[in-house]
């Protein structure tokens, strides 16, 4: 088993690259070779955007929320001193503000200028938040665009839309889903999506949950 596991990944390391991949990796050759990038600063950025921020941040965020009442009231609160306890924070995340759904409010996030997003937390803005039409829209028809995107919301429930900005960055507390009583923190963060988190989204119950 070990050999052949070990045949495979040969096999897919030698694999030759294509397309951007290929022009990537060109480049990445090309600025090392004239000395403008250093490698060992490159694998760190690489590290960095790999293991160390991401959405995978934002949902342990969400998920210590759920199952932990006064450090949701911290949140809520403060949300950049709490993001910190967990230890995220820094770059593109330095101000803060957590927004909570409820049953009577949905939140969705946008930058109407660029594309500001909570680096540490969610990683890099997906291109459909950079896009155009979300950043002129989403203020304009929130309702229209998150049909679009899959969500319907109820009229009797409440649309806010939040502007993050280069000083100040948003992120939505998404509604814990149904059947997830006793969860562990580590359980209910495997269920928090990135666009849950940006409010395009609502975090899926578990299978079986509505069933019962």
């Amino acid at each position: 088993m070990s050999h052949e596991h070990d045949d495979d990944h040969v096999r897919e390391h030698d694999k030759p690259l294509s397309g951007p991949a290929l022009r990537v990796k060109a480049l990445e050759s090309l600025l090392v070779e004239k000395g403008l990038v250093d490698p060992k600063a490159l694998d760190a950025v690489i590290d960095m955007y790999e293991t160390k921020v991401g959405p995978h941040n934002g949902a342990r965020i969400v998920a210590r929320a759920w199952t932990d009442p006064a450090y949701k009231r911290r949140l809520l609160t403060d949300a950049t001193a709490a993001i910190g306890e967990v230890g995220f924070g820094g770059q593109q995340g330095e101000d803060m503000v957590v927004i909570e759904n409820t049953p009577k409010v949905h939140n969705m996030v946008v930058c109407t200028l660029c594309s500001c997003y909570p680096w540490p937390v969610l990683g890099l803005p997906p291109v459909w938040y950079k896009s155009a039409p979300y950043r002129a829209r989403a203020v304009i028809d929130p309702r229209g665009v998150l049909k679009e995107l899959g969500l319907e919301v109820n009229e009797e429930v409440e649309v806010r839309v939040w502007d993050s900005t280069a000083e100040l960055r948003y992120l939505v507390l998404p509604e814990r889903p149904a059947g997830t009583d006793g969860w562990t923190e580590e359980q209910l963060a495997a269920l928090v999506t990135r666009d849950a988190m940006v409010g395009v989204a609502r975090v899926p119950a578990p299978k079986g949950a509505l069933d019962r």
